[in-house]
């Protein structure tokens, strides 16, 4: 059993509050209302750009260059990959680059990004990582979830976002997270710790279902 599947099974309740959450399930329907997706994705293109400084962080975290190497890709997934998929489906809408970027950041996106900012900073790679797991992983199990139940047709206007996470790309990126913060915690968990690990993992559970809803309230 990896590290991840142990935290998955013993955070199963916020798990799948995340992962099974009502924005997940209409945005797969193809029934999410717009506007809750529109401002969805200019707060997670906000959030991206914080998430990627986690990462950066993770650089100067990293106790090898092998982790500072897996640091880097995931800050060049986000800058090169992440945010222009963003800013190609907010610009089908009519939505400019000033907009996105000169857009507020809700509550809750202040809340999520601070939370794996200051678990970063106060702790080591493994904190940081525990913080970071919920987002990496949680999206390619929802992407790759709804792809195989056929969410990914043509009709729903969604299809292009459960593309990209449903991908080989970013598949592979969270296989790679997953060997990573394994391979970490082989180097520095003790049980004595794994509690402070777990909740790390909870709170960033709970975040990602406050970010869903966050989408959800925007109604118009």
């Amino acid at each position: 059993m990896t590290l991840f599947d142990r935290l998955k099974a013993d955070a199963a309740p916020q798990w799948a509050a995340y992962t099974r959450h009502a924005f997940v399930s209409q945005l797969g329907e193809g029934t999410l209302p717009q506007a809750c997706f529109r401002h969805y994705l200019v707060q997670d293109y906000l959030f991206l750009i914080q998430f990627a400084r986690a990462y950066a962080l993770g650089v100067y975290k990293s106790p090898s260059l092998a982790d500072m190497r897996q640091s880097l890709l995931g800050v060049k997934a986000i800058l090169d990959v992440e945010l222009d998929l963003h800013l190609e489906m907010c610009g089908g809408w009519g939505m400019s680059r000033e907009e996105i970027e000169t857009a507020p950041e809700d509550t809750p996106t202040m809340a999520y990004t601070r939370f794996v900012l200051d678990a970063g900073m106060a702790g080591d790679l493994l904190d940081l990582q525990a913080a970071l797991a919920p987002c990496v992983i949680g999206y390619a199990e929802i992407g790759a979830r709804l792809a195989e139940d056929g969410c990914a047709r043509g009709e729903n206007p969604y299809s292009r976002w459960i593309e990209e996470y449903a991908g080989d790309a970013y598949q592979e990126l969270s296989k790679g997270f997953i060997a990573w913060i394994d391979a970490t915690a082989g180097q520095v968990l003790t049980e004595q710790r794994y509690p402070r690990v777990l909740s790390l993992f909870e709170k960033a559970c709970r975040l990602e279902s406050d970010f869903w809803q966050m989408g959800l309230n925007a109604k118009s």
